[in-house]
């Protein structure tokens, strides 16, 4: 929920795109999976942290009413 959670998953995803290309360049295809995978996980934890952003607007939608 915090920026800093927020800033460590993009770094994260940006680290797995670093691994990916990499990986690419060099042939070792397990170095390009794992910046995928680094990728896909970054990803997931931003979905999360927008959903619990989501979920504390309306509670405080409903905080309001």
């Amino acid at each position: 929920m915090g920026a800093d959670d927020k800033i460590r998953n993009k770094a994260e995803e940006v680290k797995g795109k670093l691994k990916e290309g990499t990986g690419r360049a060099t042939g070792d295809r397990s170095m390009e999976a794992d910046g995928r995978a680094d990728q896909a996980e970054g990803h997931v934890k931003q979905a999360g942290e927008k959903v619990k952003d989501a979920a504390k607007n309306v509670k405080d939608a409903f905080k309001k009413s």
